[in-house]
């Protein structure tokens, strides 16, 4: 098992349990199905172990659509 998810600093971090899996399988299909490189080096890590060691070292961060929802009420308008 990944030790860091034995804490809950890194669900804390992102501001839940289901915000952390989002994020894990948002960056796991960038890595597996479309070939993106990792931001960090692999020395031997899954894929997993990659994507979790990536969040921690703060090289990916959620961007999440309500977020820029709640961006669009700052205008001041209506629906």
């Amino acid at each position: 098992m990944i030790e860091a998810l034995r804490s809950d600093e890194i669900v804390h971090k992102l501001g839940g349990r289901f915000k952390l899996c989002a994020l894990v399988q948002r960056r796991m299909k960038e890595l597996v199905v479309d070939g993106a490189r990792p931001l960090i080096e692999r020395d031997g890590r899954t894929d997993l172990e990659l994507v979790i060691e990536e969040i921690l070292q703060d090289k990916i961060a959620p961007i999440w659509p309500a977020d820029q929802a709640d961006e669009d009420d700052l205008d001041g308008s209506v629906l």
